[in-house]
């Protein structure tokens, strides 16, 4: 069985560090590669780049690193979003490795699995 994935959206990448961070002491977790998205409305938000911090797990620590990556983003710029994937389905594991942080270079070992 695959390991749980714990997603969270912030405002900003120095956000997503400090959240990053404070989310890895809280629970035996890991991080996958930071994503990105700039909304068209991103002259209106508080920091005009949304990021997206994965952790994986299992769920206990990725509840946890969740929880703790959470009140350390809402100090700072703020949470977009949350969600947790128990058991991500082999598909979904697929699309969990695309990052808009590769500058639009595509992952060549995603393509070949595709």
């Amino acid at each position: 069985m695959g390991e749980a994935v714990g997603m969270l959206e912030v405002y900003g990448l120095a956000t997503a560090f400090a959240a990053a961070d404070a989310g890895c002491k809280a629970g035996n977790v890991r991080l996958e590669t930071f994503d990105k998205n700039k909304p068209a409305n991103a002259d209106a938000l508080p920091v005009p780049v949304i990021v997206m911090i994965k952790f994986r797990g299992d769920v206990a620590d990725v509840t946890a690193a969740l929880e703790a990556a959470r009140t350390r983003a809402n100090e700072l710029a703020g949470v977009v979003t949350e969600y947790e994937i128990a058991r991500p389905t082999e598909d979904t594991e697929k699309m969990l490795k695309l990052s808009g942080l590769d500058k639009g270079k595509p992952n060549k070992k995603y393509l070949k699995e595709v």
